[in-house]
């Protein structure tokens, strides 16, 4: 279907399809981005990034990487400031111009929005996304909490315990935690049944 069928905000795909869909909050060092992307292309594995403007603007070669290897790339705004205090005229701004930046590396801006220091957007949110260009706003399910740097294995256990049928889940670029749990999160993927898919593929 196209974007339009889709509501303002998924936070989940189809709970009958046994396959999920890993999300990246896209900033980060250079090397520890690299790790992420080598460890993800061993495993033959496409996720979704939803890429930092000023990251991007900083990190171009990077970025053109992330599409080259195969992945998706979205909006998660230009400065990753708190998008929900934001008057309308900021948080339209905040989204356009990581737009802007995603069209210099790609040439689109992407399909996927997800607002920047919240998991849930609100109809303000919303509004300015969809003035900017995005339909729907990507939310998720199962939140790996790998930004607060707990260490591999409990990046893997934490998301293992929720994830089921259709979750989006939360990661980031930038923590090398997270590079070391893709393995051991991959397997625990496939004894699961569940395949790792783009936002995409898991919400066409």
């Amino acid at each position: 279907p196209s974007p339009r069928t889709l509501p303002a905000e998924v936070d989940s795909g189809p709970r009958d399809v046994p396959a999920v869909a890993l999300t990246f909050h896209g900033q980060g060092e250079p090397g520890v981005v690299g790790g992420l992307l080598d460890a993800l292309a061993a495993e033959h594995v496409k996720v979704t990034v939803l890429a930092v403007g000023v990251w991007v603007q900083q990190q171009p070669e990077l970025a053109r990487r992330v599409l080259a290897d195969g992945h998706e790339l979205g909006n998660h705004t230009l400065n990753h400031d708190d998008i929900k205090a934001m008057n309308d005229a900021r948080a339209y701004a905040e989204i356009a111009g990581c737009a802007e930046a995603l069209r210099e590396v790609s040439g689109t801006i992407g399909r996927w929005f997800r607002p920047s220091q919240t998991q849930r957007s609100t109809p303000r949110i919303r509004a300015q996304a969809e003035r900017a260009g995005y339909a729907t706003c990507l939310s998720y399910d199962i939140d790996s909490l790998d930004y607060t740097d707990p260490g591999a294995d409990a990046i893997v256990r934490t998301t293992l315990q929720g994830v089921r049928n259709g979750s989006i889940v939360s990661l980031h670029f930038g923590h090398a935690g997270t590079v070391t749990a893709i393995p051991k999160l991959l397997a625990g993927l496939r004894d699961r049944g569940l395949r790792p898919v783009t936002a995409s593929e898991l919400l066409a």
